[in-house]
Parts: C-alpha cells; sequence; structure tokens
C-alpha cells in the first residue's frame, strides 16, 4: 500500500484532537501547542501570528499564500471535489491538501481515487488540529464540525431525490436535511452551494438558518460533462462502439437499486440484443463499488463482460460513457440527470420502494417516462419510440441552472472566504479523458442466419446464448477449445506484419493455418483469416481458397466498416445454403447490424495465400 494511502486508512481510525482556544496542549509526539492557538510545526518552526503559515521546507508563506483542504467522506465525495479543482487552477498562491473523513461505509474507495490524483494527504487527526483558509465538502455528515476554517459544502449528487431509510429526517436528502446542515444548532457550512433555486426553495422550507448560508452556483460535475460533448466520437471511438447503439444501464446504490434487484440485467441485456447493433454499458454508483469491492464487482459481471458489457470506471469515465451514449436505462439514482442534460433518451427501470422522494422532479419523471417492459431488441425499440424530448429537458431544467456559469460562480465565493482576487484568466472546466475501459469482444459467437439469393441478414449473440441458431463461430487462439470443437467457422486476425518477425521466428500462412485447422477440427466447415477490415482470405472444406472483400457502408458523410468476423458468418451461411459451387466472382449483399456491406468472393492469389500471421 502506498504511504499516503496508508497514512490515510490509518489515521481514519484515529482518535480526534481538538483542543480549545487558550489551552496549552501537548501533542502525542511530544510538541506544545502555543497559547494563542498558534501551534508549533513537526520540524520545531512556529507558525507566524498573523495567520501566514510556514512551508515544509522551511520557507515561509508569503500574505498572500492559502491552504485550502479537502475532506473527502467517500469516493463520490471526492469525485465531486476534484470536478471543482479548475476553480484554483494556475493559481500558485494555493496549497492543496486532501483528507479523508472517517466513518462512511463507503470510504475505501476514496483511498484509491486519492492516490490515483496524486494529491498530498493531511491524516484527519492532523487535519483536526489545524487551521485551513478554506476548506471544501462534498457531504455534510462525519464530525467535520472539527475542521477549522470557513467551510465551503457542495452537493454530493445532483438532484437530492433520494432519501436514506433510517437516518436523518425521514423523507428529506441528507444534502437538504437540518440533521446534518445544523447539528446541535451550529452550521456545518459557511457557505452551502446549490445547483438550481428551487433547491434553495425546498431548504429554506425545512430550514431557514440553514437556507441562509445556501447560494445557488449550478452544478461544477455538470460543467465538465457539458464541456465535453464535443468529443462523443473520440469517446465512442475508444468504446470501440462503431455504428452500434450504445445503451447504458445506471444504477445507484442500496437495496432499491437496479444492480441490487436486478443483478442479471446486463447479461441478459447481452444474451437478446445482437451484439453487431447494441453495445452495453453498466455506470455502478462508487457506493455500490466500495460495498462489493472492485474486484468482486468485476467478477460478478464476468460473463457479461466477456460478452462485451463495458463496465465503466465511477471517476469520469462514467460521464464520459453518458456522453457517448445513445439511450439510458435508469433507476432512481441522479446519474440519469446528467444524461437528461444531454437530451440522451430515458427508459425508467425503477420499481418503486421506500427512497424515490414523492413529488421530486425524478419521481414525477419516473411516473410518466417510457419503461423497459421486457428483455428484447422489441422492448427496448418500443420504449425508445415513446422517448419524450420535452420531458427529459424538463427533468435536467428542475435540476441545474447556471449551466455555463457554475466555475466561475463557485470561484467568486471561495475567493470571497479567501481574501484573495481570483486568478485573472477565465475559469473553464476540464474536458473529460476519454474512457479506458477495456472493450471486450466475445470470442466466440452464436449466429442467427437469414438467407435469400445473394443477400444474408446475420445477428450475432454471445456464445452462452441458448436460442436456437444456424452456426457458431469462434476466434482461434482466443475462444476455449469447447467452442472451438464446436464452431462451423473458425477464424484468426492476422497479428503482425513480416516486417516485425524476430529472426528464426516461424509463422503460418494464411492458406496454411487453414488447411490445418480445417484437419484438426472436422466439424469446421470454414476456416477464415482476416487479413484487414477489408479484405479476409478464407479456405472451404470442399478445399477452395477464396479471397473476399468487403466494402463499407455510406452513411452520410461517414465510411462504417462491418467486423469482417461477421461477414464471414454471412458467407458461412451463403455457403451452406447453395447446392453447386458459385461462379467467381460472387457478389453478396450481408445484412450486418441492419445494413448492407458488399462482399466480393473471388478465387485468392497467391499473394494472398502467403500472407504471414
Amino acid at each position: 500500500m502506498p504511504a499516503d494511502e496508508e497514512t490515510l486508512l490509518n489515521c481514519a481510525n484515529g482518535v480526534q484532537d481538538t483542543p480549545g482556544a487558550g489551552r496549552i496542549k501537548q501533542s502525542g509526539d511530544g510538541r506544545r501547542a502555543t497559547g494563542d492557538g498558534r501551534r508549533a510545526t513537526g520540524d520545531g518552526r512556529r507558525a507566524t501570528g498573523d495567520g501566514r503559515r510556514a512551508t515544509g521546507d522551511g520557507r515561509r508563506a508569503t500574505g498572500d499564500g492559502r491552504e485550502v483542504l479537502f475532506a473527502a467522506r467517500s469516493a463520490t465525495a471526492l469525485h465531486r471535489l476534484l470536478d471543482v479543482l479548475p476553480v484554483f487552477a494556475g493559481d500558485d498562491r494555493i496549497s492543496r491538501r486532501f483528507t479523508l473523513v472517517p466513518g462512511s461505509d463507503f470510504s475505501i474507495e476514496a483511498l484509491t481515487a486519492v492516490e490515483r490524483a496524486g494529491a498530498r494527504t493531511v491524516p484527519w487527526e492532523e487535519a483536526c488540529r489545524r487551521s485551513y483558509d478554506l476548506v471544501l465538502l462534498a457531504s455534510p455528515k462525519g464530525d467535520i464540525g472539527l475542521l477549522r476554517g470557513p467551510r465551503v459544502l457542495l452537493p454530493h449528487g445532483a438532484g437530492f431525490g433520494k432519501t436514506v431509510r433510517g437516518e436523518g429526517s425521514p423523507s428529506v436528502p441528507s444534502g437538504l436535511d437540518p440533521a446534518f446542515l445544523l447539528p446541535h444548532g451550529r452550521a456545518v457550512a459557511s457557505v452551502h452551494a446549490l445547483a438550481h433555486p428551487s433547491q434553495l426553495t425546498r431548504l429554506a422550507s425545512v430550514s431557514p438558518q440553514a437556507a441562509a448560508r445556501a447560494r445557488v452556483v449550478g452544478d461544477p460535475t455538470l460543467e465538465r460533462v457539458l464541456a465535453s460533448r464535443s468529443h462523443r466520437d473520440h469517446y465512442r471511438a475508444a468504446l470501440a462502439t462503431g455504428g452500434r447503439k450504445l445503451i447504458v444501464l445506471t444504477s445507484t446504490w442500496g437495496p432499491e437499486s437496479l444492480l441490487r434487484r436486478h443483478p442479471t440485467w446486463p447479461a441478459e441485456l447481452l444474451a437478446v440484443l445482437p451484439y453487431d447493433a447494441y453495445q452495453v454499458a453498466l455506470i455502478v454508483h462508487p457506493n455500490e463499488r466500495s460495498r462489493l469491492g472492485t474486484f468482486d464487482l468485476a467478477e460478478s459481471l464476468s460473463p457479461a463482460r466477456d460478452a462485451g458489457l463495458v463496465l465503466a470506471d465511477a471517476y469520469e469515465e462514467w460521464a464520459a460513457v453518458l456522453v457517448a451514449a445513445d439511450a439510458v436505462i435508469t433507476d432512481h439514482g441522479s446519474t440519469a440527470l446528467y444524461a437528461a442534460a444531454l437530451g440522451r433518451p430515458l427508459i425508467g427501470a425503477y420499481d418503486g420502494g421506500e427512497e424515490l422522494i414523492p413529488g421530486s422532479p425524478m419521481a414525477e419523471f419516473l411516473e410518466r417516462c417510457p419503461h423497459l417492459t421486457e428483455l428484447s431488441p422489441k422492448g427496448l425499440e418500443d420504449a425508445l419510440a415513446r422517448h419524450r424530448p420535452d420531458a427529459v429537458k424538463a427533468l435536467a431544467d428542475s435540476a441545474f441552472a447556471e449551466r455555463g456559469n457554475a466555475l466561475e460562480r463557485l470561484r467568486s465565493e471561495v475567493y470571497r472566504l479567501l481574501d484573495l482576487a481570483p486568478p485573472a484568466v477565465p475559469v473553464h472546466a476540464r474536458v473529460l479523458p476519454p474512457p479506458r475501459a477495456a472493450t471486450r469482444v466475445p470470442a466466440a459467437f452464436v449466429v442467427r442466419a437469414w438467407c435469400d439469393g445473394s443477400h444474408v441478414r446475420v445477428e450475432r449473440f454471445p456464445a452462452f446464448t441458448d436460442a436456437p441458431a444456424h452456426h457458431m463461430a469462434a476466434e482461434y487462439g482466443v475462444a476455449g477449445e469447447r467452442h472451438v470443437q464446436s464452431s462451423g467457422l473458425l477464424y484468426r486476425r492476422a497479428a503482425r506484419p513480416a516486417s516485425a518477425l524476430p529472426a528464426m521466428a516461424m509463422a503460418w500462412t494464411a492458406a496454411g493455418w487453414t488447411a490445418d485447422v480445417l484437419d484438426d477440427y472436422p466439424g469446421c466447415r470454414t476456416a477464415a483469416v482476416v487479413l484487414s477490415p477489408s479484405r479476409c482470405l478464407v479456405r472451404l472444406r470442399s478445399g477452395a481458397s477464396l479471397a473476399v472483400r468487403i466494402s463499407p457502408y455510406r452513411d452520410g458523410g461517414r465510411l462504417l466498416h462491418a467486423d469482417p468476423a461477421a461477414v464471414l458468418s454471412a458467407l458461412h451461411a451463403w455457403w451452406g445454403s447453395r447446392a453447386g459451387t458459385a461462379a467467381w466472382p460472387a457478389a453478396v449483399t450481408c445484412v450486418v447490424g441492419g445494413r448492407p456491406f458488399q462482399a466480393v468472393v473471388s478465387p485468392a492469389t497467391a499473394a494472398e495465400e502467403q500472407a504471414l500471421l
């Protein structure tokens, strides 16, 4: 475990020590705090009386220097805090430190997020002993009253539509709950930043005292999402989405979440949606990741991931996946609000319960939005046909104000508290990085095929699908032996050009490998090598060696390439439907993912047969 991470973990269980003003308190290492509230530093240096802080290398900070503490209780809270970093971008007067607020069941994932960010950390016990020029928080829970300095509370999520059973005030989300905002009658925040005026109205209705400290600034996380809209094609390329529809499942945390109630939905959707027409991604709330652990979560979804499921990371990647999405299937979690702000079609998948607050914008939307009545292409397309853009826009408008201005408004508030003039340069949201999630291509497919003369339509599904199929196709060297032995079509992809081969290396020729694999697997009728996105070499059980050239499909100003393996499945079905030998060259229309691709089949040339794998 890295040193900073271990320190955070230890300090989360440490003793909280808040000496009172005017008392002399002996510290655990023998150092003594001064009677006027100033505290000696760990190396014997003493803080100055005017509030300036000595730096760690012996230099003294200038009068303009400020130390800002980011205090996170969970990974979700930390992610929200990281999204506001551009507020301080380029300002060398600001020192940024992070600490972990103890007491949350979901804190462990925050350690990973801090380490990934490369941030400087402060143990909780030390954070409570020191004073800061500003403390930023994204949750009102925990002993945050022990942190000294002006505190700014940011929203934990969007919309404030969910309540946690047995916690705080009934039917009030913690972000608007006086039980957390005013413990013992004392405000935990100097400024409470909200995303929409309706939230301020709701807060005022339950606590005018808390509302007096609230300001509507907008949502910094939404700023990142909206700033990244033009990167949609880039994100889809990173996800290998291609011309498919990207369907995103979003699951909040808790017993009423989509993943708790329907844990098999990701795999079931992948089993019924044709692979070449749809891609499926899953966004899981960070709290659920903390509850299960990232490893166990990934293992529990392993069959779906092997079938092509994209499991989005909890920080940044989930938002990039939303930008790339074509539609979102959602429970009552706030992720749907960001999808709504992007104008994405929303399909409801919440079965009701006690967590969703009646009368909230999300509750009202879920009552009227289309729901997924069956897990099938027809059920999905029927729900998408009932999409109402006006209702989705109204949902976003009810949750987010000050779009495009949130970071500027927040910067004004925090620099006022810091008693500093903000930097002269405008503040901009940081564009989301492209998704890094490993996108797995299934190693084996069951294939349905329909032949009509020279037209062949194919649909490919994961190998665990038990529906009737025309044949199985497997990628040799990737699929397991059981699937290889069961496949009527075996194919492999050319690994590298001959120039990359080291001295004395041995490599198959395309013709040699196809002949050998047909000898080794009597059940295989077609062996093929994908030489490029538009060119393949095929050997039939009859012994014919053929070349296949595939033309891209023109979609307006774009060219769309089919997976050559899908075209090979179409040709495999076409050859099986013919009683005699075709005349060469032959043109076959292969319908893949609902789009026609032209494949021209002709006898292979000697150069194509001798291509090295």
